[in-house]
C-alpha cells in the first residue's frame, strides 16, 4: 500500500501541498531525498535496487507521486519508479502526461495510480492495463491502491483489504478538508499527523512490509516567479520518526 494526498490549488501560497505515506517491503533498500538530476533539477528519494523514485518535484514547479494499483496480469518489463523519475524530467503536467502515455505504449509496467501536478493542472493516471486518465478538480483528493476520492474498486486479491483501504482513504480525505483561513504549512502539519494517527489505517506495521517513509511537499512561487518549494521527509514510519527538512532544494 501506499497512501498520497495532494490539495491541488486549495492554497495560494503553494498550489501543490503534498503528504504521503510509502509502503515497502522492509528489505528494501533506498536512499533519502537529495538532488538526483540536475537537467531539469529533481530533488527525490531514491529506490536503490531498481535507481527510480516514488515521489519529487522538479525546478518547473512540477511534483510527480506514485502508488501500486491492485490488479493482476500484468508483466513487469520495467520499473514503476524509472518512470516516475522519467515523468519528473518534463517542463509540465501536460507534458508529463504525454510522456507517460508513450511510455506504457513502449514498455510493460505493473499497475500504478500516478499523480502529476503543477499549478496549473492536476491528473491521475490509472494504469491496469489501460491508461484512464483523471483531471482533478481543485480540492483535496486521496490516492490509495485501490483508486481515489469516491472511485475505488474492489481487487481480486485481498479484497476486504482493499475495501478496509477505501474506507480509510475516505476518512484521511475527510479529516483533511482545508480549515478557514489555512496556510499549505498548517494543512501539511495537520497532514502529518493524520498520516501517523492508527486510526486512519495508513501507517502500517507488519512484520516484512509497512511504512518505511513519509514526504511533506509544498511547491508555490514568489511575485517573480521564483520557485519556492517546500520537502520535509520523515525517514521511517511517521508515527515515531520526525519529519527533518531536506537540504538540497532546489
Amino acid at each position: 500500500m501506499c497512501t498520497l494526498t495532494i490539495a491541488w490549488q486549495v492554497f495560494e501560497d503553494a498550489p501543490v501541498a503534498v503528504a504521503a505515506n510509502r509502503d515497502e517491503a522492509v528489505d528494501r533498500p533506498s536512499e533519502p531525498p537529495a538532488r538526483i538530476e540536475d537537467d531539469p533539477a529533481v530533488v527525490a528519494p531514491r529506490d536503490v535496487d531498481a535507481g527510480g523514485t516514488w515521489v519529487g518535484y522538479n525546478e518547473y514547479g512540477l511534483f510527480v507521486g506514485i502508488t501500486n494499483r491492485w490488479v493482476t496480469g500484468l508483466a513487469s518489463e520495467r520499473s514503476r519508479g524509472l518512470l516516475v523519475r522519467d515523468a519528473l524530467g518534463q517542463e509540465s503536467a501536460e507534458a508529463a502526461l504525454d510522456l507517460v502515455a508513450d511510455a506504457v505504449d513502449a514498455h510493460e509496467y505493473e499497475g500504478f495510480n500516478l499523480v502529476v501536478a503543477d499549478a496549473d493542472a492536476a491528473y491521475l493516471l490509472e494504469w491496469d492495463g489501460h491508461l484512464h486518465v483523471r483531471q482533478y478538480d481543485p480540492g483535496v483528493h486521496v490516492v490509495v491502491n485501490v483508486g481515489t476520492d469516491d472511485s475505488f474498486f474492489v481487487p481480486d486479491r485481498r479484497p476486504e483489504i482493499g475495501r478496509r483501504q477505501a474506507a480509510n482513504a475516505r476518512a484521511v480525505r475527510d479529516a483533511l478538508r482545508p480549515e478557514a483561513g489555512e496556510t499549505a504549512d498548517a494543512w501539511l502539519d495537520r497532514a502529518a499527523d493524520v498520516l501517523a494517527d492508527h486510526e486512519y489505517g495508513v501507517c502500517i506495521h507488519a512484520e516484512r512490509y509497512g511504512t518505511r517513509s513519509s514526504s511533506l511537499v509544498r511547491l508555490g512561487r514568489d511575485d517573480d516567479g521564483t520557485l519556492r518549494a517546500g520537502y520535509r521527509f520523515a525517514p521511517g514510519p511517521p508515527c515515531e520518526t520526525d519529519y527533518l527538512p531536506v537540504e538540497s532544494q532546489i
